[in-house]
């Protein structure tokens, strides 16, 4: 697995173990309404929310082969760009394969950007440009740098113990997380990174960014 851009999430957290529920960017974790003075027990991780947020997570970058991850070697170094051990279901990457965000669903991956290159992308001056893969992304930075078998972030009442597969795991089976919410993030995040994801406050929508376009993912 290749961090993107160092994966902010594990810079801030470090490779530990954290219980209970944590907030990035702000100080605590929403309250409930009305009242507002109770903590929300249904959040595990949230991030920063204001209105004025230009900023998403940024999902790890790692690459599929025929639908299976590539195995990574600690001996020989092969393979950095696949996920070590076994995918869990509820795993999202962003895949440099094909240059999409996937998601892990019964044993397989599914796609939240579905972009077939070339792709052609309006401007805002309402001009056009066509785009191949390799305009997606450059992943040079990421290209020499290999999965560490210790880097993980648990959160949750029993992250000290669990054993999930995963570079950050909420261990919770009664709280979620609460993605960074953006108003209009095509608009608003200047240089979105591939990979990013965040929840669209004016659409109501996930929306994802692939390296070329952004995505608008509703069920």
């Amino acid at each position: 697995m290749i961090y993107n851009k160092y994966l902010i999430i594990i810079l801030l957290l470090g490779l530990c173990p954290l219980k209970g529920q944590m907030a990035i960017g702000k100080n605590e974790i929403s309250k409930i309404q009305p009242g507002n003075t109770v903590t929300n027990p249904s959040i595990s991780l949230e991030f920063y929310d204001a209105a004025d947020n230009k900023k998403g997570i940024v999902l790890p970058w790692t690459s599929t082969v025929s639908n299976q991850p590539v195995t990574y070697n600690a001996v020989t170094g092969a393979g950095y760009r696949g996920m070590q051990g076994t995918v869990e279901n509820g795993t999202l990457i962003f895949d440099l394969s094909d240059k999409n965000v996937k998601y892990r669903k019964d044993g397989a991956w599914f796609n939240l950007t579905d972009v077939t290159y070339p792709v052609t992308v309006t401007r805002a001056d309402n001009s056009t440009v066509v785009l191949s893969a390799n305009n997606a992304l450059d992943s040079a930075l990421q290209d020499s740098r290999q999965e560490s078998a210790e880097a993980k972030v648990a959160i949750g009442n029993n992250s000290g113990t669990d054993s999930t597969n995963g570079i950050l795991v909420l261990t919770d089976s009664n709280r979620a997380m609460v993605l960074p919410k953006v108003a209009s993030p095509h608009l608003n995040i200047i240089n979105p990174t591939a990979g990013m994801m965040v929840f669209d406050t004016v659409k109501q929508q996930l929306a994802v960014f692939n390296g070329t376009v952004w995505s608008f993912w509703k069920p």
